[in-house]
C-alpha cells in the first residue's frame, strides 16, 4: 500500500555516516525528471534518500554523483 520507485540520477556523491551502533546511513537526492507538456517547460524533482545498514555501505562503494538509480521504498 506504502510503496514508492523512483528512478532518477544522483545530485552529489551519497554521505554515509555511522551510527553509535556502527549501523551505516547513507543520504542524498535524485533528480527526477517530470514528463513535459506540449510546449511546457521542463521540470525537475528533488526528493531526499535515506538508506541504512548494508544497503547504506554498497551505495557508498558503488553510486556516485551523476549515475541514474533506482529506489524502491516507502514514504
Amino acid at each position: 500500500m506504502n510503496s514508492v520507485n523512483l528512478i532518477g540520477r544522483l545530485t552529489r556523491d551519497p554521505e554515509v555516516r555511522y551510527t553509535t551502533d556502527s549501523m551505516a546511513v547513507a543520504r542524498f537526492s535524485i533528480a527526477i525528471d517530470r514528463p513535459t507538456k506540449k510546449d511546457g517547460e521542463q521540470q525537475t524533482d528533488f526528493p531526499n534518500i535515506v538508506c541504512f545498514g548494508r544497503r547504506a555501505e554498497n551505495i557508498e562503494r558503488f553510486i556516485k554523483k551523476g549515475k541514474r538509480v533506482g529506489v524502491q521504498g516507502r514514504i
